[in-house]
């Protein structure tokens, strides 16, 4: 059984910060792809940022320059720093893993909420 565990959601006031940790346990191979997507009310699941095993990253244009997005593959963790938050940014988000032979999982979200 393989388990992603998200934590550093929050409350916080616009301009402000949080980090976000996604931890993967269980049996588990290797992690190739790993991913934060957010959804906020009434809308679409999104991508946030991405990150690749060999540390290659991409971003959703609405967090670039704002967000930074890192793995320790020793401890199958995946990061999301958040800065210059603003209140658009207000979602739950989603910690996602792409593992070998397994596949995708998805966390189970952590609220984060940015008050104006």
């Amino acid at each position: 059984q393989v388990q992603l565990v998200e934590s550093g959601g929050g409350l916080v006031q616009a301009g402000g910060s949080l980090r976000l940790s996604c931890a993967a346990s269980g049996s588990i191979f290797s992690i190739n792809n790993m991913a934060w997507h957010r959804q906020a009310p009434g809308k679409q699941r999104e991508l946030v940022a991405a990150i690749m095993r060999g540390g290659s990253t991409n971003y959703a244009d609405s967090v670039k320059g704002r967000f930074t997005i890192s793995r320790d593959n020793a401890k199958n963790t995946v990061y999301l720093q958040m800065n210059s938050l603003k209140a658009v940014d207000t979602a739950v988000y989603y910690c996602y893993a792409h593992m070998a032979i397994i596949g995708g999982r998805w966390g189970q979200g952590t609220q984060v909420t940015v008050s104006s």
